[in-house]
């Protein structure tokens, strides 16, 4: 495929190839932009700029509907490129595209939704006789920065609100899964978006994000990514708007009143899903007292029974990671778990870019698989003695994204809920859990600002003050 900048679709000399993460096998290539490449994709984001700016909210309402209507329309054909390129089974790739779907029609409806306020002038000495009111501008050129682990759902999640906003948008897609993101924006461009409004720049980080960060016509960043990449970017930034969702290590405490049924079953769906590679998935299980050794004897066969393997077989449940050297990276780091005196009770062989999915069992704090961030299929299970035990040690990371408990107990609820300093807290069900309408972002180490198209649109705008003296 080729990409999008200035309202045309361009080549380049080099092109990277896409790879299929199961078979290596190569899906498509897309071309590796240059300096001179983002050098015209930003001059064209600037004009475009002024006319997203000019287009009415209805029109741009419209457009983003339409577009949602096209992917829902191409749902099986877009599912089965995000699990080519990516890694996800099939039915992960269509639920992705469905989600999609969602997020567009929610930032479509928020591109008739901005709006001011009147301001009480004359509630301040001074003020009699004036009249102020707030506007909500667009903030211009916003650089969307996405991750490999959702390629279609996570650029909507940017460029969706990014339009319904009145900006124009550059999209720098992940370098191992750019198909998804060019595809959409020849759905957004078969909707009416005029060209002028998107682009879509394929090539290495250091060239391309590294370069629409640091640039003064961009006013707004939206980055998904690790924490260190995110801290880099803060740090070239300059003086402009930036959100900033990054990483985690998500955990799921485990109290004596649990429903042991459930746990494993949430554990099993928001612990292996994408192969562990979502930000929000659950990472760490505390459990309390005897519920230790019972959770681990329910969960260890649900996660033997995973079908693993080919992620375009319809009947996998567990594809592969994207890169073989992510899947080298957690296997090391199970059997540095391992030689550290923690069991693995299933799982953690690898075969290529496929690791089995593991349970770990008496895994201490201080060990990789806990304190820091695994992106892989593996759940690092460890014993406490207390609720408050529990929250010391969900909190004893830099991390906070997300968090969850299973109780029955409503005062540990709140407790909970209350005392973890996470972004997102789940009560009864575990850690990677999304409505995509939702305010959706993390404290400490984990990021800035809010995303959910509502929030997102918030974050793209900025507000002028007019008073009207009489």
């Amino acid at each position: 495929m080729r990409m999008f900048l200035a309202g045309q679709w361009s080549d380049a000399v080099k092109s990277i190839e896409v790879h299929n993460p199961y078979d290596k096998s190569v899906v498509d290539t897309v071309p590796s932009a240059t300096a001179d490449d983002v050098e015209r994709a930003l001059a064209g984001a600037a004009a475009g700029a002024k006319v997203m700016a000019a287009l009415p909210g209805y029109k741009r309402y419209q457009i983003l509907l339409k577009a949602a209507q096209l992917m829902e329309e191409r749902a099986a054909d877009l599912g089965r490129t995000i699990s080519q390129e990516e890694g996800k089974t099939l039915a992960e790739g269509k639920g992705e595209v469905m989600r999609a779907k969602e997020t567009m029609e929610l930032s479509a409806e928020e591109a008739k939704r901005i709006e001011g306020e009147v301001l009480p002038l004359d509630g301040s000495s001074g003020g009699a006789g004036k009249f102020g009111f707030t506007l909500r501008v667009p903030c211009g050129v916003v650089a969307a920065i996405t991750p490999f682990n959702f390629p279609l759902n996570l650029v909507t999640h940017k460029v969706g609100p990014a339009l319904a906003a009145g900006n124009a948008v550059i999209v720098k897609p992940a370098g191992d899964t750019p198909l998804s993101a060019l595809r959409l924006v020849e759905i957004l461009l078969e909707a009416g978006l005029p060209p002028e409004g998107i682009a879509c720049i394929t090539g290495p980080g250091k060239v391309v994000g590294e370069a629409l960060v640091r640039d003064a016509r961009v006013r707004k960043v939206s980055f998904t990514g690790s924490r260190d990449v995110g801290e880099h970017l803060c740090s070239i930034a300059g003086i402009k708007r930036v959100t900033m969702e990054l990483g985690s290590n998500s955990p799921l405490v485990v109290l004596p009143d649990a429903d042991l049924q459930k746990v494993a079953d949430a554990a099993v769906a928001t612990g292996y899903g994408n192969a562990g590679q979502v930000c929000i998935s659950t990472q760490r299980v505390i459990a309390l007292g005897k519920q230790y050794d019972d959770l681990l004897d329910l969960l260890t066969p649900k996660v033997k029974a995973l079908r693993v393997g080919d992620q375009l077989d319809p009947q996998t449940q567990m594809g592969p990671m994207v890169r073989e050297a992510d899947a080298v990276r957690v296997e090391e780091w199970i059997n540095e778990a391992k030689a550290g005196g923690a069991r693995v009770l299933c799982g953690g062989t690898r075969r290529g870019a496929v690791v089995e999915p593991a349970v770990v069992a008496d895994v201490k704090p201080e060990m990789k698989l806990s304190c820091e961030e695994l992106f892989g299929p593996a759940v690092a299970v460890t014993r406490v003695g207390s609720i408050d035990e529990a929250i010391a040690l969900a909190n004893s990371t830099r991390y906070g994204l997300s968090a969850a408990v299973f109780t029955q107990n409503i005062d540990h609820a709140l407790k909970f809920a209350r005392q973890v300093e996470s972004g997102n807290i789940h009560i009864n069900w575990g850690t990677a859990w999304r409505a995509d309408l939702m305010p959706y972002g993390g404290l400490k180490d984990s990021g800035l600002g809010k995303e959910g198209p509502k929030y997102a649109v918030e974050e793209m705008t900025e507000t002028k003050t007019v008073v009207v003296h009489g």
